[in-house]
C-alpha cells in the first residue's frame, strides 16, 4: 500500500522540478479530477474543483523560469488504505518573477492523496514560503 505511494511520490518530486521552469503540466497530472480537490499556493487564495485548481497552478508556474528541485526533506508522512498525506519542505532555486538570478527558495507543503480509481491523485495542497520561526505580527495583515 505505502510503496505504491512512495513510487508516486517520487515521481511527482520530478513533477515539481518541471514546476521550476515555469511548466505545471506534469505537475497537474498528477491532482485528482474529484470536484472537491483543493490547492492553496503562496500565490493566491484555495482554489477548488479541478478547473480553478489547474488555472492556480498554471498562474503559479508562471511565476519560475529556468529552475529545479534541490532536494525534499519529509517530516511526517500516514497512509491508509484510502488516503495518504505527507508534509515536507522542499527546497528550490529558480528565477522568481522578473529575477534573473537563481534564487533559492523554500516550501512549507502537506499534500493529501486519495486512492481514486486509477491510482493515486493528489486532492489537497498546501504551500507557503513559512520555513522558520515567524514573529507574531506577521499573521496581522499588512
Amino acid at each position: 500500500m505505502t510503496d505504491d505511494l512512495d513510487q508516486l511520490i517520487e515521481r511527482y518530486h520530478s513533477a515539481l522540478s518541471e514546476f521550476m521552469t515555469g511548466n505545471p503540466q506534469p505537475a497537474v497530472a498528477f491532482f485528482s479530477r474529484r470536484d472537491d480537490i483543493t490547492l492553496a499556493n503562496p500565490f493566491g487564495p484555495v482554489a477548488r474543483g479541478p478547473h480553478q485548481v489547474r488555472l492556480a497552478a498554471e498562474r503559479a508556474a508562471m511565476n519560475y523560469r529556468g529552475g529545479r528541485a534541490i532536494g525534499f526533506e519529509s517530516f511526517a508522512k500516514y497512509v491508509t488504505h484510502e488516503l495518504g498525506y505527507l508534509v515536507e519542505v522542499e527546497r528550490y532555486e529558480a528565477k522568481v518573477g522578473g529575477r534573473d538570478d537563481l534564487t533559492p527558495l523554500s516550501l512549507r507543503v502537506t499534500s493529501i492523496f486519495s486512492r481514486e480509481a486509477d491510482g493515486w491523485k493528489l486532492l489537497h495542497r498546501h504551500a507557503d514560503p513559512i520555513t522558520t520561526v515567524q514573529p507574531p505580527e506577521t499573521v496581522l495583515p499588512k
